[in-house]
């Protein structure tokens, strides 16, 4: 039986090498897509740029104002399920896959969120833990999203987050689906190891160190001495491989005291004073605004570049245009790299 299988195979290979052979000069591959990757196409593939954009009505409207040759990945923010465990905002998914996959752009979708509902602990746990995590898998499968995003925070990151996180990345790789998370240092301790084994990769949420919810602590909320210190918890403490991290940056500032505005996206700020682009502060009605301006932004992909494997930005509708966008300077800086 040795010898016929081993002549079996000498055979296969023959007619192999002759395929082969033939394909060759016919200038084709072995495939009906093209497997060669150019250069450039591995480094974007290597070092991630992943832009949040909020989820509403009019999704694809809002898809027009982004530029997905300077992204890798898009993350739709939010789709959550209702007080009956439906999920809401999932009407215009499937276009945008077809739209981000054209551009070569993975997609996902994000769940929670910093303004995730009241009810979320119970859907984490039990029936509708089961119901919600395999709602999930449907909507990658059937929308063609590359996989879910976890945005669970504060309180949210309860006893029952690692089992809810375990099962939900089980049943989106028997899909061939990805299973990605934001995670902030402020919660560091709520993250066991074994939830955070489960991702095939987390972006830290390096920013909000401080915001209008603590109005005593004025200053920056996402500094670059943040992102050092970011950085260095999860890669030398948490031992997380620099291959599944990325930083996370701000496109917007909070404001504090005299009539600052609380919130304000870094294109409303240049709006109203063209001449902060370089900036990181800017005193405005008697208070002051803290923010990210390009130098700092291009300062902190430098530092992504040097230690992990991408930048995630929240969000992406709050940038600039034109010379002034903090996506064409984190662009440039990549390029410039590669």
């Amino acid at each position: 039986m040795h010898t016929k299988i081993t002549m079996a195979i000498s055979n296969l290979l023959k007619q192999c090498i002759f395929a082969a052979l033939v394909i060759f000069a016919l200038g084709t591959g072995c495939s009906r897509k093209n497997v060669s990757v150019s250069s450039k196409e591995t480094s974007r593939n290597q070092f991630k740029i992943i832009g949040y954009l909020p989820n509403r009505p009019d999704l694809l409207a809002a898809a027009a104002q982004v530029d997905f040759a300077k992204i890798t990945h898009l993350y739709i923010a939010f789709v959550n399920p209702d007080s009956l465990g439906n999920l809401m905002g999932t009407a215009n998914l499937k276009a945008m896959a077809e739209l981000a996959h054209s551009r070569n752009v993975k997609i996902m979708a994000s769940i929670g969120g910093g303004g995730a509902p009241h009810y979320y602990p119970s859907f984490l746990t039990g029936e509708k833990k089961a119901k919600l995590i395999n709602d999930l898998v449907n909507l990658a499968v059937n929308n063609n999203l590359d996989g879910i995003d976890v945005d669970l925070e504060g309180a949210l990151i309860d006893a029952n987050y690692e089992n809810f996180v375990v099962d939900l990345a089980a049943s989106l790789k028997q899909k061939n689906k990805q299973i990605t998370a934001a995670i902030a240092t402020v919660y560091k301790d709520q993250f066991t190891d074994k939830a955070l084994a489960q991702f095939d990769f987390v972006n830290i949420m390096s920013y909000d160190r401080t915001g209008p919810w603590r109005p005593e602590k004025p200053g920056p909320h996402s500094p670059y001495e943040m992102a050092e210190e970011d950085l260095d918890y999860w890669l030398s403490t948490r031992k997380i491989p620099k291959e599944k991290l990325t930083l996370g940056v701000p496109f917007y500032g909070y404001g504090f005291g005299g009539t600052a505005p609380e919130s304000i996206s870094f294109k409303n700020i240049l709006q109203q004073y063209p001449d902060s682009v370089m900036q990181d502060e800017m005193k405005i009605n008697g208070g002051a605004v803290y923010y990210n301006g390009i130098p700092t932004i291009r300062k902190k992909t430098e530092l992504a570049l040097q230690k992990v494997s991408g930048v995630m930005i929240w969000q992406l509708l709050q940038d600039s245009t034109e010379k002034k966008s903090l996506l064409g300077e984190i662009d440039e800086v990549v390029k410039r790299k590669k």
